[in-house]
């Protein structure tokens, strides 16, 4: 059976998603003090990371909308998944499923199923991954919705930010917590609930204990860690993705790592030197 998995852009492809037509990406739309930016690949980390740090106003980011998702479920393969941001970050989940149900007025035998990853970023590349290993294993359509939606259950997300500033400006920090937290060099460890919202799970003084506490938090909630794949995305900082990677494998094993570069939705949240892991 030939399949498709398309992610909206808050999920990174890696190199070998990218080279694969089996692999779609679905933009969303950024923007930066009134000026709109596409969330593809000519997506500029650094120039957007200038503006976001030039601008007084907080980023903001529009989904993909339902006719393009449409789109992308009318094409020829037997089996369509698109994998999206957090319902409870994003509308790109509801876009999505609009989508489904316009390709579904006009072909009602496609098989089509939207995973609401209740993560970002990496977390819906592992989820890509999950999709595509039950795809080659042979797994019924329906089957392959029951495993990756069981997987998405137990998955974990967690991020530390090195950077306040957007965090400041959409409200979830006070000026004043904000301007505090800068000046002790306060970093908040945060993580996802159950049902995809954020959470700050802990913090520390300095970005280095902030990463020791994350690294506590990922290898006491590790279980089974061994049959799972460790995801990790930087905001350009590939040095720090590192030490936190050996850090981590240094004390669970894992079934393999994927690590990629924040891409557009990513980088307004996670900002200039943020870490995301999931497992």
């Amino acid at each position: 059976m030939s399949f498709k998995i398309i992610l909206d852009s808050c999920g990174e492809r890696t190199a070998e998603m990218k080279a694969d037509p089996r692999f779609a990406s679905a933009a969303l739309t950024l923007e930066v003090s009134h000026e709109q930016i596409i969330d593809d690949e000519t997506f500029n980390q650094a120039e957007f990371l200038r503006k976001v740090a030039a601008s007084p106003e907080c980023p903001k980011s529009s989904c993909p909308s339902p006719e393009i998702y449409q789109d992308f479920f009318m094409e020829d393969a037997d089996h369509l998944y698109a994998v999206t941001l957090s319902s409870e970050l994003s509308g790109s989940y509801n876009s999505a499923m609009l989508g489904r149900s316009l390709a579904l007025e006009q072909c009602p035998d496609k098989k089509i199923h939207v995973f609401n990853s209740r993560s970002a970023s990496v977390g819906e590349t592992l989820i890509a991954c999950r999709i595509q290993d039950c795809e080659e294993q042979g797994m019924s359509f329906d089957e392959t919705v029951r495993t990756v939606e069981e997987y998405i259950a137990g998955q974990n997300t967690y991020f530390v930010l090195e950077n306040l500033e957007t965090l400041r400006k959409n409200g979830r920090l006070s000026n004043l917590k904000a301007f505090v937290a800068s000046a002790l060099k306060i970093k908040p460890v945060m993580g996802s609930t159950p049902e995809g919202t954020i959470c700050q799970l802990d913090q520390a003084r300095g970005i280095n204990r902030a990463l020791v506490k994350m690294v506590d938090y990922i290898v006491q909630r590790g279980t089974d860690s061994g049959k799972k794949r460790l995801g990790i995305a930087h905001c350009n900082c590939p040095e720090r993705a590192q030490i936190v990677k050996e850090a981590i494998l240094e004390r669970i094993p894992v079934l393999e790592t994927v690590t990629v570069e924040t891409a557009g939705v990513s980088s307004m949240y996670a900002n200039d030197g943020g870490i995301i892991v999931v497992i």
